[in-house]
């Protein structure tokens, strides 16, 4: 029986789950408070802060920190990768030390390395957000100087899709299902014969808005205003990214209690933009029908804001026509995901590949 430390880092949170082989034997949520965070650059600055928090839950839960076989983290922002378990080198290190864009599971990597390296272990990362199966008609954007890129919840949109063709009493490979996830970013990808042939880059700038990133939005309008306030890459970059969708319309990013003020039905902006937001999302997963000619054998709604029924019976109205089969599964599975990556690893299951 191996045991298995799986971190899962978010952008105010680090998420971590112990294992003996697939079983789930602790896990935890480490809050991270907001101030304290603001005085970081970037997400690789945070190292050292979040492995103190992450000491913490194992201190808490009695785990022996050298009885751990194998670490493992939500792989970060690398380059365009095939799906599958990579274990983690000095290449991959110096990547998501300078990755070319901030993601928090970035840290992923870096955390568990570092463990792995005091400790005299193994570490890993499993189906990273860089996860590339686009068909190539799907990468042109209409400009060649700018290619469509793959960033997208690889590692939960995979485990869901392959619960639901468990559901369905078929194999992940011989079916086509579009998959939701609904989370801080939202990303749709239909997934054809066990590969995502199409996906919104959930990170760049596309696709619905959530509650906090703006998804798609008007380029032209959009550059002028970083022209005429004299904007910097970065500052430019958090307008689409942290600071756009719900938290841009409404001052929060708190989902709960925007769904609970639209429930109540006493503020018109709330209504108005939670409708706008479902709209968008409900016609994402519509366009993802058309790359397999409407052939979609099911429809998977997860993540975070999937545990709020409002949204998942407004955005299941919408589209029940695609296909009458709907899966809701709330949440997120990934620290589950990454712990079944190692032991199919390790038992020879799958391939572990090498970061160049």
């Amino acid at each position: 029986m191996y045991k298995i430390l799986a971190i899962n880092p978010g952008n105010t949170s680090t998420k971590i789950g112990f294992f003996n082989d697939e079983d789930l034997v602790f896990s935890d949520t480490v809050r991270h408070d907001a101030e304290s965070l603001k005085g970081f650059n970037s997400f690789a600055e945070q190292l050292d802060f979040r492995l103190r928090s992450i000491n913490g839950f194992i201190e808490k839960n009695k785990i022996d920190i050298a009885g751990i076989d194998f670490f493992i983290g939500r792989g970060g922002y690398l380059k365009p990768l095939k799906s599958g378990l990579y274990e983690v080198n000095d290449r991959m290190i110096e990547v998501l030390l300078n990755p070319p864009i901030e993601h928090a599971s970035s840290l992923g990597g870096l955390i568990a390395g570092d463990f792995a390296k005091r400790h005299g272990r193994r570490a890993f990362i499993f189906d990273p957000i860089c996860v590339d199966e686009l068909d190539d008609i799907a990468r042109l954007s209409g400009n060649p100087l700018f290619e469509r890129v793959s960033l997208f919840h690889a590692l939960n949109q995979k485990i869901m899709a392959k619960r639901a063709a468990g559901e369905l009493g078929k194999k992940y490979s011989e079916i086509n299902l579009i998959v939701a996830m609904l989370g801080s970013g939202i990303s749709v990808g239909i997934h054809s014969n066990g590969r995502v042939i199409d996906v919104t880059n959930a990170v760049e700038g596309e696709g619905p808005f959530s509650s906090e990133r703006a998804g798609a939005i008007p380029i032209m309008p959009y550059i002028k205003y970083i022209m005429d306030n004299g904007l910097g890459y970065k500052q430019a970059c958090r307008i689409i990214y942290g600071r756009g969708g719900i938290v841009a319309y409404l001052g929060t990013n708190d989902m709960h209690d925007v769904v609970k003020k639209y429930d109540e039905g006493k503020d018109k902006k709330v209504k108005l933009v939670v409708d706008a937001m479902v709209y968008q999302i409900a016609k994402e997963i519509a366009v993802m029908a058309v790359p397999v000619n409407g052939k979609v054998d099911a429809i998977v709604i997860t993540g975070g804001m999937a545990h709020e029924k409002t949204l998942t019976d407004m955005v299941v109205e919408r589209i029940k026509f695609i296909s009458g089969k709907i899966f809701i599964y709330p949440g997120e599975d990934e620290l589950a995901a990454m712990a079944e990556g190692v032991i199919a690893g390790i038992k020879g299951e799958i391939d572990i590949l090498k970061y160049k």
